[in-house]
């Protein structure tokens, strides 16, 4: 164990760990400005905005002995002896020269940058910046172009931090970015013929600390002191990035990476970053519909309640179809339906949508899987609970095509591409009752007896299990749609239960009778719960 002095407070360090300055420095309590230094990515100290003054304590007689120069604490190693002063007036003067270094070439058009109001140079020149200006007001220009499909470059913006140019090389291993010309003529741009295009382009606009690189589809269309955040986790494939929904008056805007070491670092995928906009979509199913003699009639939801609970429960031969989409406190609430209506009900698990191949990135700790959807391995363990075993969505077909086919079948959707065709749903002619619970219309839905809309992602709170065993919990983001009553109210309704629908007291529930949920018996934290092995660690690097 070893011991670090931040501005006289005393850190300790564990042995093998490896910190820096700004590192040691956040476990104080104490910020250091930095615009170049990312965790995720290689030092360079380039930026020179973490200067600090630093030297060592005699372990023997307590005497420190400063070094003469400042120095960077993002690349200055944190050990047993180190001392770090970063509030001392050289230090102050020091950051002062830098911002004011970097607002004599940086454009000053903050009205009209998408990054104002979370950009670095504006929160750094109101902390550490030069009081007054001093040099002479000088034209500037702001150059644009495009970088790729996602990303635009306003050149004149550009500190040259190089975070974007070290990410396309380090973590996707891609290298579109570089750093054109030399000296006060250096630029960021994409080699020829090789645009910015990997999976995870979009990364770079989160990394960029000030307003050089925007986003396309976010470009000028909401001020981000506008938006709302919400921490949420994504839907687009079984990995489970964490994020934040950015949303203003429930419309969302943006979708942004929220760090865990433990799931996808700091990271996302352009296929996550912009795959919601379905939920806008003005074909979705907004009202419940009732089907009779081959016409849809839309109904309320009162009703839907009670004559769905009566046709249900008239069925000698129930089949629950459970949707990887949904949350497990959903799933474990329509199986629980399913259950009491009747005890041999047929649970199994919906369509699984796949495509391409798993896709590692950042040497291996960051995947896009070839899974798109976020809850399979949730809705498994509810079916080993209830069944012992696990049926899919072909088994389900198969029982349709059996002498003792169910008669009625619920089949809990949520799908934002198309599932099933006509050849599919006809497999379903001989069923009695149909339940179909969609986000869209589909050749299912058309034949179904209930048409019940259903809820994207962010409408939602509950949790999801990814790939990889890791519970992650949430609060829906935006409210659904008006007359749309998400999964977990409607079946919450079903069952009788009194006051409002709790994803939390679920959860509970599910901690205490499913055994392999109990990890989440206690309030589960922002990084999730290993449901394989909740003692486990994961370093970041």
């Amino acid at each position: 164990m070893g011991k670090v002095l931040v501005d006289g407070h005393e850190i300790e360090i564990s042995d093998g760990e490896r910190l820096n300055g700004i590192e040691v420095a956040r476990r104080a309590g104490i910020k250091i400005p930095h615009y170049c230094w990312h965790p995720g990515l290689s030092v360079v100290a380039s930026c020179r905005i973490c200067l600090v003054e630093t030297g060592r304590r005699n372990p023997k007689t307590g005497a420190i002995e400063m070094l003469p120069k400042l120095v960077p604490a993002c690349q200055t190693p944190a050990t047993d002896g180190t001392v770090f002063v970063t509030n001392s007036e050289k230090v102050v003067r020091a950051r002062a020269m830098v911002e004011e270094d970097l607002l004599l070439r940086h454009p000053i058009d903050c009205p009209i940058c998408d990054k104002a109001g979370e950009c670095k140079l504006q929160d750094y020149y109101q902390d550490y910046g030069q009081a007054e200006r001093r040099a002479d007001i000088k034209p500037f220009t702001s150059r644009r172009r495009s970088l790729g499909n996602t990303v635009t470059l306003f050149v004149d913006r550009c500190i040259m931090c190089s975070r974007c140019v070290r990410f396309c090389r380090e973590v996707t291993g891609t290298g579109e970015l570089m750093i054109a010309h030399r000296g006060t003529h250096e630029e960021i741009d994409v080699f020829p013929g090789y645009p910015l295009d990997n999976p995870l382009a979009g990364n770079v606009v989160d990394l960029c600390p000030v307003g050089a690189l925007c986003d396309k589809d976010f470009l000028y269309r909401q001020r981000v002191w506008f938006l709302a955040s919400h921490p949420h986790v994504c839907t687009g494939c079984s990995t489970g990035c964490s994020i934040l929904v950015e949303e203003n008056q429930d419309r969302v805007y943006r979708l942004k990476p929220r760090k865990n070491p433990r799931v996808n670092r700091w990271w996302m995928c352009d296929e996550g970053r912009y795959g919601w906009k379905h939920a806008f979509d003005e074909r979705r199913c907004l009202q419940p519909r009732f089907r009779k003699d081959g016409v849809g009639t839309a109904v309320e939801w009162t009703e839907v309640i009670v004559e769905l609970d009566r046709a249900v429960r008239a069925a000698k031969r129930l089949a629950i179809v459970l949707s990887p989409h949904l949350t497990v406190e959903e799933a474990y609430l329509l199986a629980t339906y399913a259950r009491q209506v009747n005890s041999d009900a047929t649970l199994a698990l919906g369509p699984v949508p796949q495509r391409g191949e798993d896709r590692a990135f950042d040497e291996g700790r960051f995947v896009i899987r070839r899974e798109k959807c976020p809850n399979r391995r949730g809705v498994e363990h509810l079916l080993t609970h209830f069944s012992g075993r696990v049926l899919d969505w072909e088994d389900v077909l198969r029982r349709t095509r059996a002498v003792d086919a169910p008669d009625a079948v619920w089949i809990a959707g949520g799908y934002c591409t198309e599932w099933n065709d006509a050849q599919v749903a006809g497999q379903f002619a001989g069923v009695r009752l149909l339940v179909v619970q969609d986000l869209f219309s589909s050749p299912m839905m058309e034949r179904a007896d209930w048409q019940l809309p259903a809820t994207a992602s962010f409408e939602r709170a509950g949790s999801f299990v990814n790939g990889a065993d890791r519970l992650q919990s949430f609060s829906w983001a935006v409210r659904p749609p008006l007359g749309v009553m998400p999964e977990g109210p409607l079946v919450w309704r079903l069952l009788e239960r009194s006051g409002l629908y709790d994803p939390g007291q679920v959860l509970r529930e599910m901690a205490s009778a499913v055994s392999c949920f109990a990890a989440a018996a206690q309030p589960v934290p922002d990084e999730g719960v290993d449901l394989s092995n909740p003692s486990r660690e994961v370093g970041t690097r």
